[in-house]
């Protein structure tokens, strides 16, 4: 795919609107042509996705609609399309964003297109092997020694709950991207990062109680715990980018002298 051509330093609202579209159709056409590579393997990923639920022996899924299964077979293919779109999707949205800044910082679109996509891709493998077999226990078995219950889970709300935490945590994952992007151009440092650390720890908390998808305290501490593991990691990347643009200016210097 060829890179989206050079903005110019101003453009207008409409010009931003008609790039936005573009972005947005290049992005659709990719989902819907991955949704419909995943329908094939629809019934495989359904079952990659229940392996969570695989350990609850007390728990079993259930249909209550004569669509449901057709409705669940559709979802999880357009979830296999965002999958297999996501590198398309991602690339377009950050070629969006980065024309934006001067013309030696565009460059850096080949460090953040392949970092944001591993992250996202980390953050739902956490989802997937952590956070939904400790949040189901926790959810699904919570008071039932008051009332003799069994569990009972559509495979409907099933698949949107595993989709919503996995979007959730994976760009929740691209909080290193977005703070080393800002640290390599010049608009915050390391050092500032380090100091407000607890103010940080703060909004990350906040964050994770207003946009966690479930109310669960424990869905939120595994929000708050990988989140500011990720910023004090982006603190110490960024003295290591610093240091380097640091060489390099004093390179260029000695060069130009």
């Amino acid at each position: 795919m060829q890179r989206r051509k050079k903005q110019s330093d101003e453009m207008s609202f409409f010009s931003h609107f008609k790039e936005m579209r573009k972005v947005l159709l290049f992005s659709v056409y990719a989902i819907a042509i991955g949704a419909i590579v995943g329908w094939a393997f629809s019934d495989y990923a359904f079952r990659f996705l229940a392996i969570p639920m695989s350990g609850l022996s007390e728990v079993h899924f259930i249909t209550t609609t004569p669509m449901e299964p057709l409705m669940v077979k559709l979802k999880v293919s357009l979830i296999a399309g965002v999958v297999v779109a996501l590198p398309i999707i991602i690339w377009q949205l950050w070629s969006f964003i980065l024309p934006a800044l001067k013309s030696n910082e565009r460059k850096y679109l080949y460090f953040i297109f392949p970092s944001s996509l591993l992250l996202f891709f980390a953050g739902a493998a956490f989802v997937i092997l952590f956070v939904l077999p400790l949040c189901l226990k926790i959810l699904l078995f919570a008071g039932i020694g008051a009332i003799d219950t069994t569990p009972f889970v559509t495979k409907s709300s099933y698949i949107n709950f595993v989709f919503t935490l996995a979007l959730s945590f994976g760009l929740f994952f691209q909080l290193p991207v977005v703070l080393i992007l800002l640290i390599r151009i010049g608009i915050i440092s390391p050092q500032a990062l380090a100091k407000y650390r607890k103010w940080a720890f703060f909004v990350i908390v906040i964050l994770a109680v207003v946009l966690s998808p479930t109310p669960d305290l424990m869905t939120q501490v595994l929000i708050i715990g990988p989140m500011y593991l990720l910023y004090e990691i982006s603190i110490w990347v960024g003295y290591i980018v610093v240091r380097r643009r640091t060489k390099m200016l004093k390179r260029e210097e000695e060069e130009v002298i």
